[in-house]
């Protein structure tokens, strides 16, 4: 069984979850919306094994226009593969649609089943679910919940444009 270790940073959305081996990043999760991800009891709390995921996180959190190399561990389905893979695609600072990750997968009726997918995303922030957004320029389900799609959205918007990051 590999040891899994996490840690609780800081965020500007509120405790974020970074756990994962000394090799590879496994869940990363918010502590509040409707998929909190919760530490499991057999972790091991130590920040040392995940300095690979937790420095670029940070500096992602501070406003940092960051491209995550990570290693990751991603268990899903092929499709719900797929989709991750294409999610990772999504530039900092821009957003896509449903439908457009569906075309991008070659599967450009599958609009609901990339929703589906995005929704059980186990690693939120380095895997950009939260750049996916409805078909008419509307923000729509976050596991963080909206107001922490938001508040990403424009820290990201922000820093593409060369200004501050927007504390209010």
């Amino acid at each position: 069984m590999t040891k899994i270790y996490y840690q609780l940073l800081a965020s500007p959305v509120g405790p974020f979850l970074v756990a994962g081996s000394d090799q590879a990043l496994h869940y990363t999760g918010f502590e509040q919306g409707r998929q909190q991800k919760l530490r499991e009891s057999h972790w091991v709390e130590d920040a040392a094994p995940l300095a690979y995921a937790i420095d670029p996180l940070q500096s992602y959190f501070s406003g940092e226009a960051v491209e995550f190399d990570v290693p990751l561990v991603l268990k899903g389905t092929p499709f719900q593969q797929t989709v991750w893979a294409a999610l990772q695609t999504i530039a900092y600072g821009q957003t896509v649609s449903y439908g457009d990750i569906a075309r991008l997968i070659g599967q450009p009726g599958a609009s609901r089943a990339v929703g589906m997918a995005n929704n059980q995303n186990p690693i939120p922030i380095i895997v950009p679910c939260h750049r996916v957004i409805g078909a008419d320029g509307s923000l729509t389900g976050f596991g963080g919940g909206l107001p922490a799609k938001t508040t990403l959205l424009q820290m990201e918007s922000d820093n593409t444009k060369g200004g501050q990051l927007s504390l209010l």
